[in-house]
């Protein structure tokens, strides 16, 4: 339901996001910081699927405030396309299926992936506009 340029397109709403490249994958970040990224599966990630068929559309990685809100997104949202693997155990980060994500699932989690790491005046400033 989702591509990459939907995922271009809506960070770009959001206040001081610079897209660049790491590890040859498109990444957004605020202040310096990665909120979302490309996430293509390693040999080991692929290895670990064993029988099952992992997914085959684009992945995105997208940053979340802790473990808990982790395991609060995948328990809401595994209909919607998130998922985790065993590389991200530990780390606050879920990853989204973008052939399965509504667009509005998509924006709600990219926003809340930037307030991770954005500038709190900025955070404040957006969130404000946004409820005008």
């Amino acid at each position: 339901m989702a591509s990459l340029e939907d995922v271009a397109r809506l960070v770009g709403q959001l206040p001081e996001t610079e897209e660049t490249t790491r590890h040859g994958m498109r990444t957004w970040a605020v202040g310096g910081k990665g909120y979302a990224w490309e996430r293509s599966f390693s040999k080991a990630d692929l290895k670990r699927y064993g029988d099952e068929t992992p997914p085959d559309g684009p992945i995105l990685a997208i940053r979340v405030e802790d473990l808990a809100e982790k395991e609060a997104v995948l328990a809401a949202r595994s209909g919607d396309g998130f998922f985790t693997i065993p590389h991200f155990n530990g780390y606050a980060a879920v990853l989204v299926e973008l052939d399965k994500v509504p667009e509005h699932v998509l924006k709600e989690a990219l926003l809340d992936g930037w307030l991770v790491y954005a500038p709190a005046k900025v955070a404040k400033a957006h969130l404000d506009g946004q409820s005008k």
